[in-house]
């Protein structure tokens, strides 16, 4: 069942509710709890990005801020209390300016795009990116009929690739990214449930709190100030 999470900073920009994921047993277990970024939280998300190694591109404070202000899915995890990791998402229709999505933008008319995850190093293999795919996913099926990400082939990849196909993705080409000469498996999964979703309810999805709306259609009419 979803957690309770504390109250949203703007209450004009609604969002899911945070995605409890349990962990271990007893009275008091380890949880990872997933739920949308907050605007203080963005410097300790630059440190993450920039910390994570030659496999995830550095960012600026600007780049971040338009990712905070444009990206339909941009929710970070905690865990014990603490910052775990983010992970950021634009569909298709976006402006998104990154030339892995213009990749996919070129090739298929709807889809939806994991930009980056960035898990903290003292916290990758206890479940966190485990966690974040099954919130993306469940995020996405409703309203994609697939879903995308890129996988860097020249930093030690098969960690990634492993963990990318043990969850039903595939390669659908490969791209050499310019700005950075990396070259990248772009990866791709079909979405089975979104088939039944789109008949059943077409754009009219039931206003429940677990579905929420994207980010950057609650924020339409003004920017925001906080989640």
């Amino acid at each position: 069942m979803p957690a309770t999470g504390p109250p949203c900073d703007n209450p004009i920009r609604p969002h899911r509710r945070p995605f409890l994921v349990p962990l271990g047993v007893g009275s008091n277990p380890m949880s990872i709890v997933i739920r949308d970024v907050r605007e203080h939280e963005l410097d300790s998300v630059l440190a993450l990005n920039n910390n994570a190694g030659s496999a995830i591109l550095p960012l600026d404070t600007a780049k971040l801020r338009a990712f905070y202000e444009k990206a339909e899915y941009f929710r970070v995890a905690e865990r014990d209390g603490n910052l775990a990791g983010f992970l950021v998402g634009f569909g298709s229709d976006s402006d998104h300016d990154s030339c892995n999505f213009a990749w996919f933008k070129q090739r298929y008319p709807h889809f939806f795009y994991i930009d980056r995850i960035v898990v903290a190093s003292r916290r990758r293999g206890g479940g966190v990116g485990r966690a974040f795919y099954a919130d993306v996913q469940s995020y996405a099926e409703l309203r994609y009929p697939q879903l995308c990400c890129e996988v860097f082939l020249d930093h030690g990849a098969d960690p990634a690739l492993l963990f990318h196909g043990s969850f039903g993705f595939h390669e659908v080409g490969q791209n050499v990214m310019p700005e950075v000469d990396v070259r990248a498996s772009m990866m791709m999964k079909e979405l089975c449930s979104y088939p039944w979703v789109r008949e059943t309810y077409g754009d009219a999805l039931p206003d429940l709190p677990w579905i929420g709306r994207p980010r950057q259609r609650q924020a339409r009419g003004s920017l925001a100030t906080g989640t």
